[in-house]
């Protein structure tokens, strides 16, 4: 397993150090012709689109650049808003590249302080006294370990292994291998 981010947070719930080791894959880009058949709308600052998936564009992917020019949040390098852009059918064709938009600090902030209280949450519910609270969640692509020192600081880690994923999923379709196959 690779570590995908490493969370350290103080017993309060503040986050005090962040990192992220990866880079986001899922990007997609695909020109267009006016006028634009996704529904794009501002959120916290960055475009995302709001309604009409195709061709690997999902909802809740960001824009990430126009014509191959990266863009600030929901606008394009030259300052102006990416929503005024697309409304000019002189802007068009154009090519558009969507992925899943960065964290920014805040939001590290809210799920670092959301994560403590889940974690406090299941030392609380725990039927048995003194537990320690999560120690791991798992979901089908990812690992959130949780380690805790004594002095009330924990780490959230999470790991990730496509790479051993894939290799399981082409084990499977194979069939059963072991001693007598």
């Amino acid at each position: 397993m690779a570590i995908f981010s490493v969370y350290v947070v103080n017993k309060a719930g503040g986050l005090i150090y962040q990192y992220d080791n990866y880079v986001p894959r899922a990007e997609v880009e695909k020109t267009f012709s006016f006028p634009l058949d996704l529904v794009l709308k501002i959120y916290d600052e960055k475009l995302v689109v709001s309604f009409g998936q195709r061709d690997g564009i999902r909802v809740g992917h960001a824009v990430l650049s126009i014509n191959g020019v990266d863009v600030n949040g929901k606008y394009t390098a030259e300052g102006k808003e990416i929503l005024e852009y697309l409304k000019d059918p002189a802007n068009y064709p154009v090519s558009i590249r969507f992925g899943r938009p960065r964290l920014t600090s805040n939001e590290k902030l809210m799920l670092a302080s959301m994560f403590h209280s889940l974690f406090a949450i299941g030392s609380q519910l725990s039927p048995e006294v003194g537990s320690s609270g999560i120690e791991m969640l798992e979901t089908d692509v990812f690992k959130l370990h949780c380690f805790q020192t004594l002095t009330g600081l924990f780490f959230p880690l999470i790991l990730f292994d496509q790479n051993l994923k894939s290799a399981l999923e082409i084990a499977e379709k194979a069939g059963a291998f072991g001693p007598g196959s």
